[in-house]
């Protein structure tokens, strides 16, 4: 299948998934979401044995494209439904990957960037990358990514992380438990291969299997909270802060929130 925004290469049984809009620093449109979600459907049936997740470029995901940012204060209701429900089949379809995941994290990854490179089950970083839930800047609210951080981090970290919006550093990552290692960069590559060659060494349907029994563990936790988190994302949306959020960022200023 060919893809526009994102790369799809196989290396024997490791298949590498790019995002590949480097002159925008990789940042997410719609198109790339249905892609992301399009390889990922491949790669459950396919006979690789991991899949790779990396950015081209100097960042790994800047967050939400420009574009996409422009037309956000004229959609519809269903418009922001069906945006939402992509993102959290997006991020759901990569948690419950039967294969495992690496994130090669170098630069930005930001917002939905964070979420991917975090989703994964080995996230790899280099100590200059970026993360940040940064939603709450802008008058979003960071709904569906937030039920698979309070998974992973617990709640109180959660708190700080998604209300401040706030940057922070690969090492910060790595204390939180969002990052597994931090390499230095010229050793980044070789450490995601020799991991990745690792895990395709063991037995495939075991894998599959835990995979799946650690996912099934949280179903009903995820079913929940992801209907819960669309929910406030339409009602966020239709909200004045969203609003002046959007245009404040487009106009480069700073928001004057709603009292």
């Amino acid at each position: 299948m060919s893809y526009r925004t994102i790369l799809v290469t196989d290396d024997a049984d490791i298949r590498t998934i790019t995002l590949n809009r480097p002159e925008r620093r990789n940042a997410m449109t719609p198109e790339m979401q249905s892609e992301l979600i399009s390889a990922m459907d491949e790669s459950a049936v396919s006979s690789c044995r991991v899949v790779i997740f990396r950015g081209a470029g100097d960042a790994f995901c800047s967050g939400l494209d420009l574009s996409a940012l422009q037309t956000m204060n004229d959609k519809t209701a269903a418009d922001h439904r069906a945006d939402a429900q992509r993102i959290a089949t997006m991020f759901r379809t990569l948690y419950e990957l039967p294969r495992p995941t690496i994130a090669a994290v170098h630069g930005a990854a930001v917002a939905g960037g964070t979420g991917i490179a975090t989703i994964c089950d080995f996230t790899l970083a280099v100590p200059s990358a970026k993360f940040g839930y940064t939603e709450a800047r802008i008058g979003f609210v960071p709904a569906i990514v937030s039920a698979f951080l309070a998974l992973q981090i617990g709640d109180k970290r959660s708190r700080d992380l998604l209300l401040t919006g706030r940057l922070f550093d690969a090492n910060e990552a790595h204390r939180l438990g969002l990052v597994n290692e931090v390499i230095d960069a010229d050793a980044l590559d070789q450490r995601v291969q020799t991991l990745a060659q690792a895990l395709a060494a063991n037995s495939p349907q075991s894998l599959a299997a835990t995979k799946c029994l650690l996912a099934a563990q949280n179903k009903t936790w995820l079913d929940a909270t992801i209907t819960q988190a669309l929910d406030a994302n339409a009602k966020a949306r239709k909200t004045a802060d969203f609003e002046e959020g959007i245009a404040a960022f487009l106009e480069k200023r700073k928001p004057v929130w709603s009292k």
